[in-house]
């Protein structure tokens, strides 16, 4: 757990709490504006989901957010979520240092496997190496896939709660928990989970959808294909229109740009620019 922290607002508002007694972390959240953001960020970029696809999205999206908030901070962490049944992948990405996340579905291309996959990435501070984990799981319930990385690969357990509205919580269990109470407790129990005396405040942390990509970023994702084919990538064009791998936001790039970008980088395309 980090260090104690108090952000000022901005975007949806985690509190951690310990539950004395109990031995648990308690994280809660309003993702209202969270929410709304992840939904404009579709509007602008013209992206449509069938609402059952953006239903999972929006609860791996909180699930994500409570665990990013329960992580320390300096951490940079993915979750690729795989589905056999609908096919899809859900993508998502937090940055602790800046308290932002940001994630996509991918229909396309999907790759079938045996089994539903669930894939944790950890890179304890930037610039370290990441630490990977994967665990199988069954069934098309993203809080169960949740849970089952924690019990598996955290060894930790985890209860996850939609109190409501926007609301979510989530259990977390510690050294000497009481696992009789973690296992019973409902959502009116994490809701309201006692006396003052018996929650302290741990820290309080404000999440906002954010990605980071801009148009040199893509520029300079797209550039080994523009050196090795250029033709094969633009063909007739002077545009084409690339998709953040992180968001999905759409990057229109033209021929003139991409070639702009790679002089300025003294780089050559393969065979020159045309």
């Amino acid at each position: 757990m980090s260090d104690h922290l108090t952000q000022e607002p901005n975007g949806s508002p985690v509190t951690v709490d310990f539950v004395r007694h109990r031995h648990a972390l308690l994280v809660r959240a309003d993702l209202g504006p969270l929410f709304t953001d992840f939904y404009l960020h579709l509007a602008d970029h013209k992206l449509r989901h069938p609402p059952e696809q953006a239903a999972l999205f929006q609860t791996a999206l909180a699930a994500f957010t409570l665990h990013c908030a329960s992580r320390p901070l300096h951490e940079h962490i993915a979750w690729s979520i795989n589905f056999q049944a609908p096919r899809l992948n859900l993508f998502l990405a937090g940055d602790n240092e800046d308290c932002t996340v940001t994630g996509r579905l991918f229909t396309e291309n999907v790759r079938e496997a045996a089994d539903n996959i669930f894939y944790s990435d950890i890179v304890p501070r930037r610039g370290a190496e990441p630490r990977r984990s994967a665990i199988n799981f069954q069934g098309s319930d993203v809080l169960v896939a949740v849970t089952g990385y924690y019990a598996r690969s955290e060894q930790q357990p985890a209860r996850i709660f939609d109190l409501g509205g926007d609301e979510y919580g989530m259990l977390l269990s510690q050294p000497d928990c009481d696992l009789a109470w973690f296992a019973a407790v409902d959502a009116g129990g994490v809701r309201n989970p006692g006396a003052a005396g018996t929650v302290a405040r741990i820290q309080s942390r404000s999440y906002g959808w954010h990605c980071g990509c801009t148009q040199p970023k893509i520029l300079g994702a797209v550039a080994p294909a523009f050196r090795a084919d250029p033709e094969g990538l633009f063909g007739d064009g002077e545009t084409i229109r690339a998709e953040c791998p992180r968001c999905a936001a759409g990057h229109t790039l033209t021929r003139e740009t991409m070639e702009a970008y790679l002089a300025a980088s003294g780089k050559e395309t393969k065979g020159g620019a045309r």
